[in-house]
């Protein structure tokens, strides 16, 4: 734990990192928009730290239309360069044109299953799974849950949704309570679940 209020040990000092786990980080995400998101946001920090891309997160909201992914799945050869020049995210081409298949990906999901929310949460039988952490070193960084995910994921057209990337995404949108015991969100969260 750190700081003032007992938090998760990850979230340091810094007033971004403090702000997303005390706000958002493991509360059930609902919205399709939200889904793209945070999958959008969990790509792109792959081999990078979170804070990284939370300091960033305005600049990728700008540049891909709201994480609007029916305007992100029209992006073309034009959109990729305008992006690869956008100094307010990161601008690697293979998570830029991952990102534009994944929107497309997104859609077609979307559209098999009447939402991507329907179709995530089958993989945790449509409920938060409340995890009961006491040490950072026991929260596992993948789960059979986030294999079966990431395998549902390729096969639907998605890339860069490993089981890793996947776990941290599940964590996001509230798939799990990841928050340790101790920490003050972790009630919080298993209450916001219940409702």
């Amino acid at each position: 734990m750190t700081g003032d209020r007992g938090r998760c040990a990850w979230v340091g000092f810094d007033a971004g990192m403090r702000a997303y786990h005390d706000d958002e980080w493991g509360v059930a995400v609902r919205d399709d928009r939200r889904h793209f998101e945070f999958l959008v946001l969990d790509a792109f920090q792959a081999g990078l730290s979170w804070a990284i891309i939370l300091r960033k997160r305005e600049g990728f909201r700008a540049a891909f239309a709201g994480f609007d992914p029916e305007r992100v799945a029209r992006f073309g050869d034009t959109d990729v360069a305008r992006l690869r020049a956008d100094a307010g995210i990161v601008r690697n081409r293979q998570k830029i044109e991952a990102t534009i298949r994944n929107a497309a990906a997104f859609l077609d999901v979307r559209e098999a299953h009447g939402s991507f929310d329907a179709f995530i949460w089958g993989f945790v039988d449509g409920r938060t799974r409340q995890n009961r952490w006491t040490r950072t070193s026991d929260v596992p960084a993948k789960t059979d849950e986030s294999e079966a995910m990431s395998r549902a994921l390729v096969e639907h057209g998605f890339s860069f949704v490993g089981p890793t990337i996947c776990y941290a995404y599940m964590q996001a949108a509230g798939m799990v309570n990841d928050h340790l015991v101790d920490c003050f969100r972790h009630d919080e969260v298993r209450a916001h679940a219940r409702r």
